[in-house]
């Protein structure tokens, strides 16, 4: 359940061989990667060999954000051949072309021995002013029905290198006024039901792996008495994601410390809400201050929730299920 980032580029960091240590040992289940852990592909290359013999019968999630255009780890700075943003992939290509362009780019992801894309994205670019979706092109388009048809070519590109993927960022991040990186973003104003139309489709379809849950707020979802974002709220993920669109796989939050989350929760409010709303894993992204020991922590808030709250440790367990079956299909 849990999946954190990292300090060290090189195999042989000692915070590498620290994290390659807390996956053997069971207490992470995955690691994410940043254009800070990447000086060259061989390195990367060496690292993830390291990950993945650290836990060979429960393969690790080993994450990065690579869709193209501005939101990449992997770059043309380390000889890794970059591509168009979505929204460039959509004008350009049908989304069979576009299932060709990203199969390559999956094959070498997979190459380097990733088993997660954090990706697509799945946002409908409604809002043509919005700070952190439209203005680097991620949205495929305005319109529900294209966004998920080239997302579609996106995931079947990725599930033939053996990659698994997280739709972003439930419910919608493009009619958002604002960025969740910054702070809270209110959503209550701009967001529609039609946002929920790509993942209605996906879901039906079958294809989906992962869901990542943004930190957007809704008044009309909020659980009760609270500011809840997306993606600490039982209503929007155990209510609307799992009971009316259907969805039983694995959800995934976007990264806990993003400003949104981190000027408003302590870390042990963060880790039980999210748990408690239905989220599967737990992303951390460990930039805002590094700690080395942070899987440990949120490891520890776990166990002695799951010790005081029969509920908490029932919510774990299916956690602990769905991540299993989908780790299967790791390669």
């Amino acid at each position: 359940m849990i999946v954190v980032g990292f300090q060290g580029d090189d195999a042989d960091d000692a915070s590498v061989v620290a994290l390659r240590d807390e996956l053997a040992a069971g207490r992470l289940g995955g690691v994410m990667f940043l254009k800070t852990n990447i000086k060259s592909l061989d390195a990367v290359r060496a690292m993830n060999h390291a990950f993945r013999a650290a836990s060979p019968d429960l393969l690790p999630f080993i994450t990065l954000d690579q869709e193209g255009g501005a939101v990449e780890r992997l770059t043309k700075d380390v000889g890794f051949t970059e591509i168009p943003n979505a929204i460039s992939i959509a004008a350009n290509n049908t989304p069979e072309q576009a299932k060709a362009i990203y199969a390559k780019m999956a094959a070498s992801i997979a190459d380097l021995g990733f088993s997660v894309n954090f990706g697509p994205v799945a946002d409908v670019n409604l809002n043509p002013n919005n700070q952190v979706i439209a203005r680097f092109g991620r949205a495929f388009s305005a319109d529900p029905d294209v966004v998920a048809s080239y997302d579609e070519a996106f995931i079947k590109a990725h599930h033939a290198a053996g990659l698994l993927t997280a739709l972003k960022h439930f419910p919608g991040h493009g009619s958002s006024t604002a960025d969740s990186h910054e702070g809270f973003v209110d959503i209550t104003q701009t967001w529609t039901d039609s946002e929920l139309d790509p993942y209605r489709t996906m879901i039906a379809d079958d294809v989906v792996d992962m869901v990542m849950v943004g930190h957007l707020y809704h008044a009309g979802y909020a659980d009760k008495g609270t500011q809840t974002p997306a993606s600490l709220s039982r209503q929007w993920i155990t209510g609307v994601l799992r009971e009316m669109l259907g969805f039983d796989g694995v959800v995934i939050s976007d990264d806990l410390e993003m400003g949104a989350i981190r000027e408003h929760y302590d870390l042990h409010d963060t880790v039980t809400l999210a748990v408690r709303a239905g989220t599967d894993v737990l992303l951390f992204s460990n930039t805002a201050k590094y700690h080395a020991g942070l899987g440990q922590e949120i490891l520890d808030i776990l166990l002695a929730e799951a010790k005081a709250d029969p509920e908490f440790a029932a919510r774990i367990e299916q956690s602990y299920a769905r991540i299993v079956a989908l780790k299967a299909a790791i390669r």
